[in-house]
């Protein structure tokens, strides 16, 4: 097999560990309202679990404040119950015709706490990373086409795009949790 290949495969697949972990951590409140934390959650409508944003309009009348306005009213009870099984930390409040979510400010305990919990995800993402590069690294050295040099050359490669990866983990992992700690 080419180096481009194994390069595509390996770029293709740890894109999709970076995306995974970009969602992960979009669902980290920083005390900002933010329409991903509920958009993801899935309501049984009329037996189907859908998720909320294609069952409502979601917005951000306010820093603190995330406003569902269903386009079913009758689905106003299910998204609302659903909401409040998910035990988001927030205030939930049934208007009737919309259901608005107010977000209490963090603390400074909540904030460290939140930014422990970071890491696990941050070594996740790594590992992840990691087990592709080990992955792609055996399909090299098991192809009997290649010469010592040219096995070298894509170890080599393969080396520098994981640190890349990696790289942006990290990158992505600060913002965040400068994002966390900026009351």
């Amino acid at each position: 097999m080419e180096l481009d290949l194994y390069l595509l495969d390996l770029e293709e697949r740890s894109e999709k560990v970076i995306d995974t972990f970009e969602k992960k951590l979009s669902k980290i409140s920083t005390g900002r309202a933010n329409p991903q934390l509920v958009s993801y959650i899935k309501v049984d409508y009329y037996g189907t679990l859908t998720p909320i944003e294609q069952l409502s309009s979601i917005s951000v009348p306010q820093a603190q404040q995330i406003l569902i306005k269903p386009f079913d009213l009758g689905s106003v009870k299910d998204i609302y119950s659903t909401i409040v099984a998910h035990n988001l930390s927030v205030q939930v409040v049934n208007e009737g015709h919309q259901i608005r979510l107010t977000f209490p400010p963090l603390t400074t305990d909540r904030r460290k706490e939140l930014v422990k919990g970071l890491s696990k995800s941050i070594e996740e993402a790594k590992v992840g990373i990691r087990l592709i590069r080990q992955e792609v690294n055996k399909e090299i050295k098991k192809d009997d086409d290649l010469t010592e040099d040219q096995e070298k050359k894509y170890l080599d490669e393969v080396q520098k795009i994981v640190d890349k990866k990696i790289e942006i983990i990290n990158k992505i992992a600060n913002e965040k949790e400068k994002d966390l700690m900026t009351v």
